[in-house]
């Protein structure tokens, strides 16, 4: 155990070598928590939200957060053409199935919430609850555009300092609600270090699987798998800022979907920061309903 985790490794359908964090790996009285991050994102991201769900809440939970293929501590895959959400979903169930885990809450952030909805059509009874952050079946070009902008441009940092003023330059028009803080905790979760600097903790190869997008095209939806989802209780959360996750797309979410639960995040983009505010006490409760529900 290292600060309330233990990694996990396993092998993928293809053979590679991937990795997870197991939170409260002794908590088996209650439903799991999966957590799913975004497109070059990482385990990382959910440490704060799963020490307090594995620890703090009052039903202690389980909890398993993903490096994707190509991410953090996963391997690299040599073939590009495999960082897709298809493939990722199978990775996923890959991992659950090797730590016997047949039903969880899943919590999805940007990319995430993608592969549940391919999760959903895989093997719809391992969804028990679902939390959507910041991403629907709709997505909007201009969000996808700002992730493909700054990904394409981004600075390589010399020190700590340089990264939060990177992120800050990419990022703070849509977050002025964060403290020095926060931007230290998403470049921490952001970065590695290597050979004394930081570089970013993914495959840099990811940035091409963007290159494809046709941005002058609408995008294709999901609402079909969206829909099939119906009966599963979801928690949907948007930042107030959101480029890629509309108002609008929320409140049809909500009319097709009548178990959803919606909450906006004040002073924040894409994608919220689910250790912030009242997020884990918000998450948490919403688990605990799900759980009791038949």
């Amino acid at each position: 155990m290292t600060a309330g985790f233990s990694d996990f490794f396993y092998s993928s359908p293809d053979g590679l070598k991937l990795h997870a964090r197991v939170y409260g790996e002794q908590n088996n009285g209650s439903l799991p928590v999966v957590c799913l991050p975004g497109l070059t994102r990482n385990a990382r991201d959910f440490h704060e939200l799963a020490l307090y769900l594995s620890n703090e809440a009052e039903a202690q939970r389980k909890v398993v957060s993903f490096d994707y293929r190509g991410r953090g501590q996963s391997a690299y895959d040599t073939n590009v053409a495999n960082y897709t959400v298809g493939v990722e979903a199978n990775d996923i169930l890959a991992g659950l199935d090797q730590l016997a885990i047949k039903q969880a809450a899943f919590i999805g952030t940007s990319r995430g919430g993608l592969i549940i909805h391919v999760l959903g059509m895989l093997r719809p009874t391992i969804l028990k609850a679902i939390m959507l952050n910041d991403v629907g079946p709709a997505l909007e070009i201009a969000g996808l555009a700002h992730i493909k902008s700054y990904l394409e441009k981004a600075r390589r940092p010399q020190n700590l300092a340089e990264a939060v003023e990177a992120q800050k330059a990419a990022h703070g028009q849509d977050f002025p609600a964060l403290t020095t803080a926060d931007w230290e905790r998403m470049v921490a979760a952001v970065y590695q270090e290597e050979d004394g600097k930081l570089v970013p903790d993914f495959d840099p190869k990811l940035v091409e699987t963007l290159a494809a997008l046709d941005l002058t095209k609408p995008l294709p939806t999901l609402w079909p798998q969206f829909e099939a989802l119906g009966k599963v209780p979801t928690l949907a959360v948007r930042g107030a800022n959101s480029r890629l996750l509309s108002k609008e797309t929320l409140q049809e979410m909500a009319r097709r979907h009548s178990r959803l639960q919606t909450v906006t995040v004040a002073g924040q983009g894409h994608a919220p920061f689910l250790e912030n505010g009242e997020l884990p006490g918000t998450i948490a409760s919403f688990i605990d309903a799900a759980e009791r529900q038949p």
